[in-house]
């Protein structure tokens, strides 16, 4: 096992869990998930977050993956919206 594991990394918050228990590779990779640090300005860290709220979404299941399902429904459609407004006002001031 690679030494940048997570449980690896958190062998001193791991001492006396067994590594191999499900349970303790959960917890040491949201151990991981919370120390974890992006640049927040980048497009990376911005796909990062929305990496880490899709996987946060899809692991709650449930009523929260469904309101997460409308929130991702409702921006988009306010950046289709706004889009479409940009055309055509583009388009009206190219036209006179």
């Amino acid at each position: 096992m690679a030494q940048d594991e997570p449980r690896d990394r958190f062998s001193d918050e791991l001492l006396g869990l067994d590594r191999d228990d499900p349970e303790a590779q959960a917890f040491a990779a949201h151990l991981d998930r919370v120390e974890r640090v992006r640049p927040n300005y980048t497009v990376e860290g911005y796909l990062g977050g929305v990496s880490d709220f899709a996987e946060s979404a899809n692991r709650l299941g449930g009523h929260y993956r469904l309101t997460a399902g409308i929130l991702v429904a409702l921006i988009l459609l306010g950046v289709l919206i706004a889009a479409w407004e940009s055309l055509a006002f583009i388009v009206l001031l190219l036209l006179g």
